[in-house]
């Protein structure tokens, strides 16, 4: 069943609020198409809920010789960004409203597909019923899904996937979201005066999948204008390497930058403020680090997806699948962005 619109809207607004403090309201990208799922709940954070996370993750993750029905295992691309522990969040709250699930958070220590594929075929041999993962990369890890299908493990992917079939696919739409990222970073440096020069842009990884796509789109959205967009420069695990091509940008008069991810996005706002240089950044998503850049107007602007619900109704729709009241495949569902600055804070 399609998931109401004032739904996703609530979800939203309870992060926003949650992250960022009380303000005007944030400009809100919504998808073409709602949000999509056959759960039936409606996921309303309980602002008085004063249950601790210890407590949280024993109700998700019962005994042994509890009467969980599943095994569902979140598996990230690594278990460093606050992002990833949105996600986390929101699996945590359903699996603790469905009750009778063993909840696990795994992943590995960097990007690497070598390595996610290793937490997979871990979480296989531990009697993983449902994955929920949100793939490093395209293709990297399909063999191991593989493996996890041939089981009968339902899998769901989450701000990723991977090019391997699946019951559902909740995800930000990354091209769409780069586009709106460019369209912003356009608008601040016309408000600035500027109207041409060379942006930096940086990414993850060649293959992480989700940041190549919010490239793509913010590349197409440059089509035609009189700025030049510089070769995309990788962190690959390393903010030193982006620390450094953020130095080498500001004293090349570069006008601005682009961070594809959280991490990418707090080490350029991080290297300006240490360099006391003054920059037009535009950026993905909202840690404490991140959005006191924003707060400091060092960062102009960061792109804030919904990891939370995708979480929560990830492992909805991952229970559903298992009791057999969800038989859809492929289903892809855009969770929206949220243009975050700091006259929105």
């Amino acid at each position: 069943m399609k998931l109401k619109f004032t739904l996703l809207c609530s979800l939203l607004c309870g992060l926003l609020l949650s992250g960022c403090g009380a303000g005007t309201t944030p400009e809100i990208i919504m998808p073409d198409q709602p949000m999509t799922s056959s759960v039936n709940t409606n996921p309303q954070s309980d602002k008085n809920d004063t249950t601790s996370e210890t407590d949280k993750k024993e109700a998700a993750n019962p005994d042994s010789s509890s009467d969980a029905d599943y095994n569902i295992y979140l598996i990230t691309m690594d278990l460093t960004d606050n992002y990833w522990k949105s996600i986390d969040d929101g699996c945590l709250k359903a699996a603790e409203e469905s009750g009778n699930i063993n909840y696990t958070w795994s992943g590995p220590d960097a990007h690497d597909d070598a390595l996610q594929s290793a937490c997979i075929e871990e979480a296989i041999s531990a009697g993983a019923n449902a994955l929920l993962i949100a793939a490093n990369s395209a293709e990297g890890i399909n063999e191991s899904l593989q493996k996890a299908a041939k089981t009968g493990c339902k899998i769901v992917y989450v701000d990723s996937a991977a090019s391997f079939d699946c019951v559902a696919a909740l995800s930000t739409d990354n091209v769409a979201a780069g586009r709106t990222a460019a369209e912003t970073m356009i608008a601040r440096l016309k408000e600035k005066g500027i109207t041409n020069g060379t942006i930096g842009v940086m990414g993850v990884t060649t293959d992480t999948a989700s940041c190549v796509a919010r490239e793509t789109g913010f590349r197409e959205a440059f089509e035609g204008t009189t700025f030049t967009l510089d070769d995309t420069v990788y962190m690959q695990d390393d903010t030193a390497n982006i620390k450094t091509a953020v130095q080498d940008g500001i004293l090349n008069d570069y006008v601005g930058f682009f961070g594809t991810n959280e991490g990418t996005t707090a080490a350029i706002g991080g290297a300006v403020k240490e360099m006391e240089a003054v920059s037009t950044i535009i950026g993905f998503d909202t840690s404490n680090e991140v959005l006191s850049l924003v707060s400091e107007g060092i960062i102009d602007a960061t792109m804030q997806q919904n990891p939370e619900a995708m979480g929560y109704e990830g492992l909805k729709i991952a229970v559903q699948a298992l009791d057999g009241s969800y038989t859809d495949t492929n289903v892809q569902t855009d969770t929206g962005v949220t243009v975050i600055t700091k006259e929105s804070m």
